[in-house]
């Protein structure tokens, strides 16, 4: 019998800290938070100061029930969830569950606090047990609160004016705005034409280039030349002027310091693994979640990171010293600034004993624990332990040269720029990537020696045309970078933030750019027009600063609850009367329809956004939104390729749901196949044995999975299948499917089999539960 029951959030942490503590702890997983709101209305009762009723998660009864049996047995209680406000609350959940059950009578009850995971933090937590923070407590109880009332209250509200089965959440609708607000500013950018004139230089074998900055005494601006002739024209003149060779005018040259970036916190990590690794939001999470909670590397299970939820760029004063340590002996002692290197953090709710995110031991270096690591792992320890050591070293040294060089004479001038590294110190082991950087942005760009008066030999001058770009879509990197900049969201919840977006089906990924969907842009265009200030970035950032201040024991939570709720349900009562649905999804345009005369307009339907008559259903003129009245049907024929029934081109062609391969011999001839060829999953088909599931797409986009010899078998299913069969009925295979209750599970597709249990990987397109009919 254990005498000490300890409680974690994972298995896998659980395993790793039970080592560390011997025989004498019992340590168990609450499998995440064990409570929530009950899914129904009145689960939050703002007439009674905002009152929550609760209830077991159904997923997670089987886990209460065991950590309820060894309590009994133990003779104290130890809350070891995350150091985070969510952490709090599990601890808080138990604390009420178990004390419900009149379970802590006599027991010692604890709450321990480490923001690494190895022996010496772990056994040193257990020796300075602390209480619950009911600060942290009331912070995560008034956020719960709201996004309940928002979601239950505003949801329905987009049922009535736009379509049945849509939600809204009170901070994913800003981060919507975002992304809606970016495509509207690309779809309205007017793109000019401009050119630039460049001399191509040798000099001492070595080729560069020079940019033309004054023509004609004039010091040039972007949109001096416009035109194709206007450039040729100057190029001509300065090839004239120049006979051959450019003149060393001036040249300077300056020393710049370039220092290296703070370590790792949450939203910096998301955005360095996407830039550099190509992961998401979610993936990165998972793999930290992975490195923080304990890896067996050679025998023993050490937690590799620290917590990797934080928004501190602290270390500790025995990490840094370590660092140090270990820069000297690898890099050498001159790469060892005087002073150890310390960052400023910039939130303001960002407590001074949480960490940056960095390795637990900067002695475990990536090459050496490889073979321990997945391919994921490992990419990813590497960037943390790489951006960490760099933080510590001394700064690089680069020196930017400028020169200047006359064409003929002092009326025309080239300007060429370039740096050279002097020392690289940091840069020997990490550089910050860029969002949106195109190739080569990060290489320095060297320069031949020269000095004044230098003649520079001519290979050309060109004359190039350049257009102005409109602003880049958001990529996961940038997305949460502008959250983290407007105040929108916390650490813990950016990778939420961006899935519960692609989940509602409001935005979609494409080539790692985020574009709205229509059903996104009207949801958006509603809740802009007539929920204003509820999607206004600084109101739903200083609402987050609330939050923070309840936190940190600097407001009261009901207070603040009833300050928000009181205006939010009298505007939510007067927009249910006022506001028509056709107000939302119906848009005018200035044309009139071809058939009857009638005005047109922009309407949603059940495959997005198409042009319509306003007299339908009396008239039924439609067409597609992007297709000219007046044009004829582009057509993109298909190189190489004929119809397999006629020998005609084929070409593809759009439709009501999307676009497809045809023949171009259409009517007569009605081949058709679909545009994007399915994926083979490698799973056999359960069915008939002898086929493998095709990853697919339905008519209207959805995804699913069916049997490769359809029509011959027609087995299908909704969710993504996994090759494992079911320990109940033994059906061969399972499928991943997610709920917003019960989080993503393995569960038999089988309708009469109800088994299921948590999963605890990142799936990829994963569809709701939902069967499909064949």
């Amino acid at each position: 019998m254990s005498k000490n029951l300890v409680i974690v959030e994972s298995p896998a942490k659980a395993k790793t800290i039970e080592k560390y503590l011997g025989k004498d702890f019992q340590v168990l997983a609450s499998y995440g938070h064990v409570r929530d709101l009950v899914p129904k209305e009145g689960a939050v009762d703002p007439s009674h100061d905002f009152a929550m009723k609760y209830e077991v998660i159904e997923r997670n009864m089987k886990h209460v029930q065991a950590i309820t049996k060894a309590l009994k047995q133990a003779d104290n209680l130890y809350l070891a969830t995350d150091p985070d406000r969510e952490g709090e609350a599990i601890s808080w959940h138990l604390y009420e569950l178990l004390n419900e059950k009149k379970l802590l009578k006599n027991k010692g009850v604890h709450r321990i606090v480490f923001h690494e995971i190895t022996k010496k933090a772990v056994t040193e937590a257990i020796a300075h047990p602390e209480q619950l923070a009911i600060n942290l407590i009331n912070a995560q109880q008034a956020r719960r609160a709201l996004d309940y009332l928002v979601g239950f209250n505003l949801s329905p509200l987009l049922w009535k004016k736009i379509r049945r089965g849509l939600s809204a959440g009170r901070v994913q609708s800003p981060a919507l705005r975002m992304i809606v607000e970016r495509e509207l500013a690309i779809e309205a950018f007017k793109s000019q034409e401009y050119w630039t004139i460049d001399a191509l230089l040798a000099e001492q074998g070595q080729h560069f280039k020079a940019k033309l900055t004054h023509y004609n005494g004039e010091k040039l601006a972007q949109f001096t030349l416009v035109t194709e002739v206007a450039a040729h024209e100057a190029r001509d003149a300065l090839l004239a002027a120049a006979n051959g060779f450019l003149t060393v005018a001036k040249l300077e040259k300056k020393l710049q310091k370039r220092h290296p970036a703070p370590p790792f916190i949450t939203s910096t990590l998301q955005q360095e693994a996407a830039r550099k690794l190509g992961f998401t939001t979610k993936r990165t999470m998972m793999v930290a979640q992975q490195l923080y909670e304990g890896i067996d590397i050679g025998g023993e299970t050490e937690g590799l990171i620290t917590y990797m939820r934080t928004d501190s760029v602290n270390l500790s004063v025995d990490a840094v010293e370590e660092m140090r340590t270990l820069i000297a002996e690898i890099y050498g002692a001159h790469n060892v600034p005087k002073e150890p290197r310390a960052f400023k953090t910039k939130s303001k709710n960002a407590q001074e004993a949480h960490e940056a995110i960095r390795p637990t031991s900067i002695k475990r270096l990536p090459a050496n624990i490889k073979r321990y690591l997945s391919d994921e792992q490992f990419k990813l320890y590497e960037l943390i332990w790489k951006r960490t050591i760099a933080c510590q070293m001394l700064h690089a040294t680069l020196e930017r040269i400028t020169v200047d060089l006359i064409c003929g004479s002092e009326q025309h001038v080239f300007r060429a720029t370039g740096s050279t590294i002097i020392d690289p110190g940091f840069m020997t082991v990490y550089l910050e990537g860029k969002d949106d950087s195109h190739e080569g942005d990060d290489k320095e760009s060297f320069l031949p020696l020269m000095q004044e008066g230098t003649r520079v030999a001519l290979t050309d001058i060109i004359a190039v045309q350049h257009f102005t770009e409109p602003p880049p879509r958001y990529g996961e990197a940038s997305l949460v970078k502008s959250l983290e900049e407007h105040g929108i969201g916390r650490p813990s919840t950016y990778a939420t933030i961006i899935s519960t977006l692609q989940n509602r089906e409001y935005v979609t990924l494409d080539n790692k750019r985020f574009y709205p969907t229509d059903v996104g842009r009207i949801v958006n265009k509603f809740l802009t027009e007539h929920f204003t200030k509820y999607v206004d970035y600084d109101f739903t950032a200083n609402l987050e600063d609330d939050l923070d201040a309840v936190s940190r024991g600097e407001r009261e939570w009901i207070p603040l609850m009833h300050e928000f709720w009181n205006p939010f349900t009298t505007l939510i009562h007067e927009k249910e009367e006022s506001v028509q649905r056709k107000d939302v999804t119906q848009e005018a345009i200035d044309e009139k329809c071809p058939e009857c005369g009638s005005p047109l307009s922009i309407r949603l339907g059940r495959n997005g956004r198409f042009i319509g008559c306003t007299r339908y259903p009396d008239c039924s003129y439609t067409r597609n939104l992007h297709e000219d009245s007046t044009a004829s049907e582009d057509v993109d024929v298909v190189e190489g390729r004929q119809c397999p029934e006629c020998a005609s081109p084929l070409v593809i062609k759009a439709g009501r749901y999307g676009k497809f391969i045809g023949c171009s011999g259409y009517p007569k001839c009605k081949y058709i196949e679909p545009l994007e060829k399915p994926q083979d999953t490698g799973v056999t088909c359960p069915s008939c044995q002898s086929g493998s599931l095709l990853k697919r797409k339905s008519r209207n986009g959805k995804v699913f999975y069916s049997c490769s010899t359809y029509p011959k078998c027609s087995y299908a299913v909704w969710n993504a299948p996994i090759k494992e069969a079911c320990p109940h009925c033994h059906w061969p295979i399972l499928t991943l499917k997610t709920t917003k209750r019960n989080g993503t599970e393995k569960a038999c597709p089988q309708k009469e089999c109800s088994y299921a249990t948590p999963y605890e990987g990142d799936p990829d397109d994963v569809q709701g539960p939902t069967a499909l009919s064949v």
